[in-house]
């Protein structure tokens, strides 16, 4: 089988078939389409390999659609049945012929249904509560993978509201994950390691390391993908990306006491390089090494008073 990327095998796909498509069959309704391939699957994230071609993966794009008042039902039918018209197998792939578990991921998508589906609203604006509350893979998928072109704008205007969080609602996670960064690192691990519950310890560390995942991606102003990826998308970021081989070895060693007293200083080591950098931003004015301390900073340069006055692990 070939060896292709899904985002190459995509965008190949739809300038050898679905551009032609469009143009010969649809000129009239160009001006309002948008294509490109994001969503659910590791495809989307540019994170597929050989492995991921066993389910799920074929040469196919998404055709994003604006609402009926500019292309009708009978419109989108039309596009739905030339879609399903083209070939079949594309570089040694072949499309499936049933769709997958939680619907189709490729074809034609009205756009507001697509971001519905990720976000919970059309259009990329969202509340407090709802920034607050969306799952961070969900909003990863409504803006990874890539759009070939977007004639009105209306998917690129939509991906870009959403593509980081505001920073009011970075800094209240921040917060929040900072305190429970603290409270696992510091303080749960070695009181659990004295108890001589060594699982416990394992769990603590579990916590640190997915408190520590929040706080880099949020660092980075990215948002954290499904879990299976995450080590995949921690090596790529630009920033404290080192920190992805010190988590490893966190999950995947024993708490023997040896080992536990050097896992407890790779936790150290991990938190200053977080806080140093949470300095480098400006996002706390703290001056020492208590991650609670620097919590309380970031929470206290949230410029909504609602918000800042909401419970630290409000966000958590």
């Amino acid at each position: 089988m070939t060896s292709v990327n899904g985002l190459t095998l995509s965008k190949e796909y739809f300038e050898a078939f679905g551009r032609p498509m469009l143009e010969d069959q649809f000129p009239e309704l160009l001006p309002h389409l948008a294509a490109g391939l994001a969503g659910s699957g590791s495809e989307c994230f540019g994170f597929d390999d050989a492995v991921s071609q066993d389910h799920d993966f074929e040469p196919g794009f998404c055709l994003f659609l604006p609402g009926e008042e500019l292309v009708s039902r009978r419109e989108a039918f039309l596009l739905e049945r030339a879609y399903a018209k083209l070939p079949k197998e594309f570089m040694g792939f072949r499309r499936a012929l049933i769709q997958p578990a939680g619907g189709p991921r490729h074809g034609v998508l009205r756009t507001a249904d697509f971001f519905r589906d990720k976000t919970g609203t059309p259009d990329g604006i969202l509340t407090i509560s709802e920034w607050m509350n969306i799952p961070q893979q969900s909003l990863a998928e409504a803006v990874n993978g890539e759009i070939y072109f977007d004639h009105r704008g209306e998917v690129t205007a939509i991906r870009g509201r959403l593509q980081h969080y505001p920073e009011d609602i970075r800094r209240k996670k921040l917060a929040g994950h900072l305190m429970m960064l603290a409270q696992a690192g510091r303080y749960n691990y070695p009181r659990c390691i004295r108890h001589g519950e060594t699982g416990a310890a394992q769990l603590a560390v579990y916590e640190f390391v997915d408190h520590a995942a929040e706080i880099i991606f949020l660092l980075n102003q990215q948002y954290r993908p499904f879990y299976k990826w995450m080590f995949r998308a921690l090596r790529a970021l630009p920033r404290l990306s080192l920190n992805a081989e010190l988590m490893e070895y966190l999950l995947t060693t024993d708490n023997a006491d040896a080992m536990a007293e050097e896992k407890s200083k790779v936790m150290e080591r991990m938190t200053a390089d977080l806080l140093a950098e949470l300095v480098r931003q400006d996002l706390s004015a703290a001056v020492c090494d208590d991650p609670e301390k620097h919590a309380a900073s970031v929470n206290d340069g949230i410029s909504d008073p609602g918000l800042r006055n909401a419970h630290i692990l409000a966000a958590v």
